[in-house]
Formats: C-alpha cells, sequence, structure tokens
C-alpha cells in the first residue's frame, strides 16, 4: 500500500499537502507561523478532524516560538490569546479545540520556561504519532464490520488525508480489505467542495482499492435497489448521547440507510467524543461562503449574484446510527453508556 502523510514537521517548518490542489497536483505548502496554520485550516489546505488537530498542534508550537518571553505570565498570556486564534479557525471539529487545550497545558505545566518550547514540540510530534497508532486500532475494530461482498457506501474523506495516516471511515474500508475480505466500495461526490471525489477517489487509487464515485443524489436509488450493504462515515464531533456531527449531506445518508435497512457505522477517535455536550442541539454548525457553492475553483457554476447557503455540516441523530467504530472498540446503543467506556469515563 502506498502510504499517504500529508502532515510533516521540518525543523521548524510545517508542511502540509495541499487538498486543494489534489487530485490536479501534489503540492506542498510550506508554513512558518501559526497564523499561516490557520489561514491552511480555515481555507481547508488541511482538513479533517484528526488532520486539523494536529496541525492546530504544531499552530501552538510556532506560536510559543513567536511570542517566547522570559516573563512567564506574559509569555502564557499570549499563548493562551494565540489559542483562541487557533481555536477560532473553524468551530466544528472538537479535535481543534481538545489539541489547543493539550497543548497549552503542556505549557502551564512546565516550570523551567526554558523548556517549554522543546516540550511543546515533543507533544505535537506525540499527538501526530498518537493519531496513526489510534486510526490502525480503529481500523482493525472495525473492519469486521465491513462486508465479504455486498457494498460498503462512504461520504466525504476520512482516510490519510484527513488525518496524520491511515485514515478513520476509509481506514475501517482499508483494514477490512486488507484482511482478505471483498466487497464493492462506492464514494459520493460530496458537494460543494468535492472531497470524495478529489481526494477519497486519489486515496482510493493510491492504495489500490476499487472504487466507484456517485453523484451525492445516487445514494438513495442505490439503497433502495439493494446496492448497499452499509454506509460507513467519519465524524466532526459526537455528544454525549451519540448524535453527531459530520460532512452536509450525513444526516441524509443515515436516513436513507434507515428507511432502506442497512447498517449505518460511525468511525471516529475518541478526541472526537465531546463528552461535555448532551446532544447534537448544542453542537455549532460552521457556515461558509456561499461562493464555495456558486463557484468551483474560482469558475462560476451559478447565476452571478443568485444567494446561496452554505451548512459545512449537519448532525445525524443517535437513533440512525447503528454504531460508532472508536480505537477503544465499537460502541453501540445506549451511546450514553457506551461511548462514556470508550472514551475511558465509566
Amino acid at each position: 500500500m502506498n502510504e499517504i502523510r500529508p502532515i510533516l514537521w521540518d525543523d521548524g517548518t510545517l508542511k502540509l499537502l495541499d487538498q486543494t490542489r489534489l487530485p490536479a497536483a501534489e503540492e506542498v505548502v510550506e508554513i512558518n507561523d501559526y497564523r499561516g496554520a490557520v489561514a491552511a485550516i480555515r481555507d481547508m489546505q488541511v482538513r479533517g478532524a484528526p488532520a486539523i488537530g494536529v496541525t492546530a498542534a504544531y499552530a501552538v508550537v510556532m506560536a510559543a516560538t513567536e511570542l517566547w518571553t522570559s516573563d512567564r505570565d506574559s509569555f502564557l498570556s499570549g499563548l493562551r490569546e494565540a489559542g483562541t486564534v487557533i481555536n477560532a479557525a473553524r468551530p466544528t471539529a472538537v479535535n481543534l479545540q481538545w489539541a489547543v487545550r493539550r497543548m497549552l497545558e503542556v505549557a502551564e505545566s512546565e516550570p523551567d520556561l526554558a523548556q517549554v518550547n522543546a516540550r511543546l514540540l515533543a507533544e505535537a510530534r506525540a499527538i501526530q504519532v498518537e493519531d496513526e497508532e489510534i486510526n490502525r486500532r480503529m481500523g482493525d475494530n472495525g473492519r469486521e464490520l465491513m462486508p465479504d461482498g455486498g457494498a460498503v457506501l462512504t461520504h466525504c474523506n476520512t482516510g490519510a488525508l484527513a488525518t496524520s495516516a491511515f485514515g478513520t471511515a476509509l481506514g475501517v474500508i482499508r483494514a477490512g480489505w486488507e484482511s482478505g475480505r471483498r466487497f464493492q466500495v462506492f464514494n459520493t461526490e460530496t458537494r460543494p467542495f468535492l472531497q470524495g471525489a478529489r481526494l477519497t477517489s486519489w486515496e482510493f487509487q493510491q492504495l489500490g482499492i476499487p472504487a466507484t464515485l456517485i453523484v451525492d443524489s445516487a445514494a438513495g436509488i442505490m439503497m433502495q435497489r439493494g446496492q448497499i450493504s452499509c454506509v460507513i462515515t467519519g465524524a466532526d464531533r459526537i455528544a454525549a448521547n451519540g448524535d453527531t456531527a459530520n460532512k452536509i449531506g450525513t444526516y441524509s445518508l443515515a436516513v436513507l440507510a434507515r428507511e432502506n435497512g442497512i447498517p449505518f457505522y460511525v468511525a471516529a477517535p475518541t478526541s472526537t467524543v465531546d463528552l461535555s455536550l448532551d446532544s447534537g442541539e448544542e453542537i455549532e454548525i460552521e457556515q461558509r461562503a456561499g461562493s464555495e457553492v456558486t463557484h468551483f475553483q474560482g469558475t462560476p457554476t451559478a447565476p452571478l449574484g443568485v444567494e446561496a447557503l452554505n451548512p459545512a455540516f449537519d448532525v445525524t441523530p443517535h437513533r440512525y446510527i447503528t454504531a460508532i467504530v472508536t480505537e477503544n472498540g465499537v460502541a453501540r446503543p445506549p451511546f450514553v453508556e457506551s461511548l462514556k467506556l470508550a472514551a475511558g469515563n465509566s
């Protein structure tokens, strides 16, 4: 398998495989300051909840280098302010806030200010390594959910590009394939940013897993005709009751799956589980620019001046979810209990 690693820290420079350029070009964007990392997250040069978390961790490292002063209170105050700026890059994916919080706790707990930057870099690297290990454990835990025969449908991009390596939902598909199970894979184009068409299709090609691209609105008829055995997606935030925020269109797929008696799975690390939220009603949904709907890569696809609504995510109520695959096992309803156990909060 061709391993894809979209995030690289290289002697003070953060190198990101620019996901706005794929598949036409494999270009790397080099970032040397934390505001550049914020822009890369906001502009979706890096995307996917785990990858955003890793990038945010390195953003804190760069912020610490830029803001370092021997005055402890001044340094920590400036670093917290930078953390607020990083957190604001995108609001829905909880991994971003989780990573920033983890990094700030390291800075605040280090008594020797001269060691703070080294400690932060070590922590960011640990977050990146842990992410790949977690993804591979998720793959192991979820591979038996994949059919031997039949077909799997996935949405958006949940592979290595959305993480530090391997992937979440796509990682489960990969693990099932590598275990010897053989099934057809379908992936949606995922309007309007086309993460499925541009990124997921590219990843499946890199991995050598046969996959067929479909338009988002074809999922219903394929389920109705018995052409889909299960659906698996990723997640950007999961509430304590199992309500799951993911790329816009996920809720529609979950309802269609329930109507047609098809299992609907979610794969996500426990860092995506937000036990502070009782339900998905509390999840903030990012609203992106309407120009992403009316234009594609700068070219108008709708009449000039037309208004467009562009929510980036929707929330799938837990009642539509068959199981949630985590690195600590497969959580099943009632999720209020199983997610607590998975997250180590029994």
